[in-house]
């Protein structure tokens, strides 16, 4: 019995220490979304730079959205020994970790087919928004500013762009610093790499990071699918509802 309130007890105070993380990432991403301008004010100008605030508003508000409703089920479910709450609980728990799961071997096995289905979301967007479209640009930018890339897959994807029509010109990642003018020469001599490859260059350089972080998101996931069944076994042996 003393094991069973211990596991209760920790049950609780995890999930309301999920539950109150939520509601705050969840109460950032309505600031961000509804007042962005005051948001980057007490955050300060340089991540006005480094982000797409409006974006990341509405994923916090998704983030937050799950864990607070994660947290209210475990919470609850562990106070008030339901076994409804419980198994709904772990159910959400464990869809996150079966995607998680579809989407590791997805990326590691058919990496290609992964790659193409973001090509083809990626390079029309790059043509038609990039330059025209505040936020896409401004994602993109900080993109190629901190990969130090060009484009999805390199300077071919702005041929023919909204942005080439109006500037005759590639964006200035595109080339060397030292390039005057981005023309299509220039592009080529210089031979810059595409974020995706950038992107799978930094995972690899920091695949131990990745990694470890992935592991520990597993861990933390399972253990909380065994202990909400142990709870739940526990509870139906002492005929609660």
């Amino acid at each position: 019995m003393g094991c069973f309130t211990f596991i209760k007890v920790m049950m609780v105070l995890f999930n309301l220490i999920i539950f109150l993380g939520g509601a705050a990432l969840l109460a950032v991403g309505i600031w961000v979304s509804v007042d962005g301008g005051s948001f980057l004010k007490v955050i300060g100008s340089i991540s006005a730079q480094a982000m797409q605030f409006v974006n990341v508003g509405y994923f916090c508000i998704a983030i937050g959205a799950v864990l607070v409703l994660l947290g209210f089920l475990g919470c609850c479910g562990a106070q008030k020994e339901s076994k409804c709450l419980l198994i709904m609980f772990f159910a959400i728990i464990m869809v996150i970790f079966i995607a998680e799961l579809a989407a590791a071997v997805v990326a590691l096995v058919y990496s290609s087919f992964a790659e193409s289905i973001l090509k083809a979301w990626a390079t029309p967007a790059l043509k038609s928004d990039y330059g025209t479209q505040s936020d896409v640009t401004q994602i993109w930018n900080t993109t190629m500013t901190e990969l130090k890339c060009c484009g999805f897959t390199n300077y071919t994807d702005f041929s023919g762009s909204s942005y080439y029509s109006s500037h005759h010109s590639y964006p200035p990642f595109c080339c060397q610093s030292n390039t005057t003018t981005c023309n299509l020469e220039a592009a080529e001599s210089s031979a810059i790499e595409g974020c995706f490859n950038r992107l799978l260059l930094t995972l690899k350089q920091n695949a131990n990071i990745v990694g470890g972080i992935a592991a520990g998101i597993c861990a933390l996931e399972i253990a909380a699918m065994v202990v909400s069944m142990v709870l739940y076994c526990h509870i139906d042996k002492n005929g609660v509802s």
